[in-house]
């Protein structure tokens, strides 16, 4: 570190004074509690505040992550975006700080990461707030109760508990970014896949009005919500696996290790009911749990005095089926599955996808009917509902860079955007055949583009193109060049409306 000026800056928080590091002229903070931890029965209730703590604490080095198990998707390495996994403590809810000087009004940016429902921390690689911190924002990125603990809907336990932890931590946001040089009063929440979809859900809370000014959805859902009869079937599963009544007090008294165990068995419930599809089509037996859709909610009016940016990935399937080789082996009987899982009317949605895309194989028929019931709709949904009102600003996009990782099939799915957003498309682990970027190098300026979008909005409430509206839906598509069009998959849009609300 010859030549590097290393300092420690301390900050004094509501809860006590915390320790930093100075390089490079980007300070960071690690693992700065913002609730309580959740133990024993407190796992199953509300965030609490933490108690202050004496001296000065160090905010030097990681800390513990949510209790979670090991999660693979196949072939392809997602380490970059999964992290470490579990890395065991208690005192886990916590935040990181990266921030270019503790003294000014800079704009504050607030990431909430994804991995179903169920995996996932502030470790991982992707997650380095220092790009955003060199180019003038104070970024924050948070850990939250996960799976059981998070997500399970209990009886005599709020529901969404992770989501509550989304809140708790956003209003530790208000009440302490300035000492970090952010300005309280111009924070942008943003996040991806179930971490987006939490986004979507508290920009409908009103819970959480006033503690954010935008929110960005990265491949998220407006109507990802299970119901309380879908919730209750993987409840009742949960209870039989552990043995206990289905009520927070029995689940209180078992411990972290069997939660977990417990949740990784509870794939493959079948969540479709009378009157309703599964959102996650089977993917994830955790989510939120709701009696009106984010974008109903939205479309009520909750959030419209808040700017939205939402969008997806142009091939998001293609994470769930090429990495576990069913990409290329797909049938016609596995495209006609794919939509029964996740439409009302699949024989039309099926004849739609064919008439849109007549070259495509199989494969890609499934895995684009998979990204539209996994986010595309939704995200079409709550754009909709945003840009109904007049309050604020809605803007789209689609990133349809593709990756030439496992052989060339990867493409642009989901989680594609990442490294491009936290301008960390060079990071050497995200590149090789299995790397999530593949064996070539992206455009350029891509990452620079993409993640300087990101921060103008932030800061401005307006990304660089033409805001989103219901009647030409304008929609900057990311790749090596950018385009703006108007109602991109239209017909798609179109076959998918009866299942918008």
């Amino acid at each position: 570190m010859e030549g590097i000026t290393v300092t420690h800056p301390i900050v004094t928080t509501a809860q006590g004074a915390v320790r930093g590091l100075r390089r490079h002229g980007i300070t960071t903070f690690l693992n700065i509690p913002y609730a309580a931890p959740p133990r024993g029965a407190g796992r199953f209730a509300p965030p609490q505040p933490h108690e202050p703590w004496d001296g000065v604490r160090d905010a030097t080095v990681p800390g513990p992550t949510a209790p979670q198990s090991e999660r693979r998707l196949g072939s392809v390495d997602m380490s970059p975006y999964f992290g470490t996994g579990w890395s065991r403590g208690e005192d886990y809810l916590t935040v990181n700080v990266w921030t270019p000087a503790p003294d000014g009004e800079l704009p504050v940016m607030v990431f909430v990461h994804g991995g179903g429902f169920v995996a996932g921390s502030t470790r991982a690689a992707l997650y380095d707030g220092s790009g955003f911190a060199r180019d003038g924002v104070v970024l924050v990125t948070l850990n939250y109760r996960l799976g059981i603990a998070g997500f399970l809907d209990l009886p005599g336990a709020p529901a969404n508990r992770g989501l509550l932890d989304v809140v708790a931590a956003l209003r530790w946001v208000r009440e302490n970014i300035a000492a970090f040089g952010g300005d309280p009063d111009n924070v942008t929440l943003f996040g991806q896949s179930a971490g987006a979809t939490i986004a979507g859900g508290v920009l409908a809370d009103p819970e959480a009005a006033g503690l954010f000014r935008r929110v960005i959805v990265q491949s998220g859902s407006g109507l990802g919500a299970f119901t309380a009869e879908q919730a209750a079937r993987v409840t009742r599963a949960a209870a039989g696996a552990l043995g206990v009544e289905p009520r927070a007090g029995a689940f209180a008294e078992i411990p972290d290790e069997r939660l977990v165990e417990a949740a990784s068995g509870l794939a493959g419930i079948d969540l479709r009911t009378e009157t309703h599809y599964d959102p996650l089509i089977g993917l994830s037996p955790f989510s939120l749990v709701l009696g009106t859709q984010p974008a109903v909610s939205v479309a009520a009016g909750h959030g419209d005095r808040v700017d939205l940016l939402a969008g997806t990935n142009t091939e998001e399937g293609n994470l769930y089926l090429v990495p576990a080789g069913r990409y290329s082996t797909s049938t016609a009987e596995d495209v006609d599955a794919a939509a029964a899982g996740a439409h009302p009317d699949p024989v039309r949605l099926v004849e739609t996808y064919r008439e849109t895309r007549p070259e495509a194989s199989f494969g890609a028929l499934r895995s684009a009917i998979m990204g539209d019931g996994l986010f595309g709709a939704g995200t079409r949904a709550l754009l909709g509902a945003h840009a109904a009102h007049a309050g604020s600003a809605t803007f789209a996009y689609e990133f349809g860079w593709r990756s030439r990782a496992l052989d060339g099939e990867l493409g642009a799915a989901h989680t594609m955007e990442l490294p491009f957003v936290f301008d960390l498309a060079h990071l050497p682990q995200l590149h090789g055949p299995d790397a999530l970027l593949g064996p070539d190098r992206p455009p350029a300026d891509l990452a620079a583009r993409m993640h300087d979008a990101w921060i103008r909005f932030a800061t401005t409430g307006d990304p660089g193109w033409e805001p989103y509206d219901g009647e030409r839906r304008a929609t900057m598509r990311v790749d090596t060049e950018w385009t703006q069009v108007d109602d991109p998959q239209r017909q798609e849009r179109q076959a998918w409306s009866t299942g918008d609300a």
